[in-house]
């Protein structure tokens, strides 16, 4: 079909382009000790963000919450509840259902969501959404939601390809006595059973010399594109040289014919599919980033494709996983919307996660729990977190202070738990690096509890700024505070 072989060379283009990537790094590394210590450095700048450390959601097999797992630490029942909503995507055969987590700001709700997927891994699609986004987008707030809803769903295209697998026995490259580029050559290879000379083209023998690929090396040649595999080197040769690098790999000759078919499986979300149908550009518009509105024909025919491939085994539908962070912030039409979307046949699994208790619903005057309306928080698996002990404090702490590189005496973390018990963990999270820049001032090795009073004195948490307003409002511009006070005495006056 037409939209199968629009998507085919999407997945493959994507995959080659990373397959020569991966191959350059190595020629790179193997040949320049100065470049091997620039790719290492470059993998030391991964920046540490607020949820780097997370690994996981930390449970066993019989899905109980370890105390301290994969990043995690405490909300056990919370975990466990989100290990199990976590089997059931892994299933593959629920989908369309909601799920809220809701609790106190600071409670693990994002990165409960972020351990889900982290174990999820890189074939179920999971995508994340924050519900102000919708309202700064160059579309309407119905078509971002479709968007990231097909985001969502991921499509496995199974498709048979025909290969050529054998060793390599001989290749001989003509090359022309000017010194122009070689056009013309011959490869034999061989397995078990068999033997054949191959003609080579311009093309391909350009690659075998990029790949260095010699005698004795085990190959794939894809003969739709033409494109060569490196497998690794043959058992049979392995003693034929003294001196072999850490990254040899030696693989076994191959068996059976010279040609073969194999199954070639591509995974795309829904949303691809529909950017490379509805733009001229095909998949180069997934690049560009000139998605836009896309008509509702565009996807009908998709969707019947889609179900189409399905009955012919051609495909599978993944069921994926989108998560909508501060969904209070949606207003009514927008809950109106995933209603309706959460009864539709190919729906991802929605996660949503607040910290609003009962509170007007956005667009209207009228109040509901979490700010959701109460048909919506009927569909859904509610999710509560509970605030952390301070035991749990100090576990986050400590792990957040080994994923930023910083040594810490015991007297200084005591100190900092104490901070965040009474005031926030994200303020005492806060404090790590920069009282470890401060403590690189002094010359010391550790950060002790000279730093955390020093950084603690400069930046202000929550409740001391609130305090301070509260003083000194009327130094500030538009003192609400004073006006509601000057209200209240008028009224005490008239009465």
């Amino acid at each position: 079909s037409s939209l199968l072989k629009t998507v085919a060379p999407f997945a493959q283009g994507i995959s080659a382009w990373l397959w020569h990537s991966r191959a350059a790094q190595r020629r790179m590394s193997s040949t320049d000790p100065k470049k091997i210590a620039e790719v290492r450095d470059v993998h030391r700048l991964e920046r540490i963000g607020a949820h780097s450390h997370i690994r996981g959601l930390g449970l066993d097999d019989a899905l109980d919450a370890r105390m301290v797992s994969q990043g995690m630490v405490g909300q056990n029942g919370a975990r466990r509840a989100a290990g199990v909503i976590l089997a059931m995507i892994q299933e593959e055969k629920i989908a369309g259902r909601a799920v809220l987590i809701a609790g106190q700001p600071g409670t693990g709700k994002t990165a409960i969501a972020m351990g889900m997927a982290k174990a999820l891994g890189e074939d179920t699609p999971f995508t994340m959404l924050a519900g102000s986004e919708i309202f700064s987008m160059e579309m309407s707030k119905t078509e971002a939601l479709t968007q990231a809803f097909r985001r969502s769903i991921g499509v496995r295209i199974r498709e048979e390809a025909e290969i050529i697998e054998g060793e390599v026995v001989e290749i001989e490259i003509e090359r022309p006595a000017n010194g122009q580029v070689a056009t013309f050559g011959k490869m034999t290879l061989k397995t078990t059973e068999m033997e054949t000379m191959y003609d080579l083209g311009q093309k391909m023998i350009e690659t075998i010399q990029k790949e260095n690929i010699q005698a004795g090396d085990i190959i794939t040649i894809d003969k739709s594109s033409g494109k060569i595999s490196l497998l690794g080197r043959s058992f049979a040769r392995s003693r034929d040289y003294d001196a072999m690098g850490p990254q040899t790999r030696f693989v076994q000759c191959p068996e059976g014919e010279l040609q073969k078919r194999k199954e070639v499986v591509h995974t795309v979300n829904l949303h691809e599919i529909d950017v490379i149908n509805s733009r001229q550009q095909g998949f180069l518009a997934l690049f560009a980033g000139d998605t836009g509105e896309i008509k509702a024909e565009v996807r009908e025919q998709i969707d019947a494709k889609v179900a189409e491939w399905r009955e012919e085994g051609k495909a599978d539908i993944v069921p994926g996983v989108l998560f909508i962070d501060e969904v209070h912030m949606l207003d009514i039409e927008c809950f109106s919307f995933l209603n309706r979307a959460l009864e539709a046949d190919s729906s991802p699994i929605v996660i949503m996660a607040t910290n609003r208790g009962i509170t007007n619903i956005r667009g209207t005057d009228y109040k509901s729990p979490h700010g959701i309306p109460l048909d919506l928080l009927d569909r859904m698996l509610i999710i509560s977190t509970q605030p952390y002990t301070t035991r749990e404090i100090r576990k986050i702490l400590d792990i957040r202070a080994e994923e930023e590189d910083v040594e810490m005496t015991e007297e200084a973390k005591e100190l900092l738990c104490k901070i965040g018990t009474e005031s926030t963990l994200r303020y005492a999270i806060h404090l790590i690096t920069v009282a470890n820049l401060v403590a690189m001032k002094r010359k010391a090795q550790e950060v002790d509890v000279q730093d955390i009073r020093k950084v603690y004195s400069l930046f202000v948490d929550v409740k001391r700024s609130t305090q301070f307003l509260i003083e000194y409002q009327q130094e500030f511009m538009f003192s609400e505070i004073a006006e509601a006070e000057d209200e209240e005495g008028k009224d005490v006056e008239m009465k």
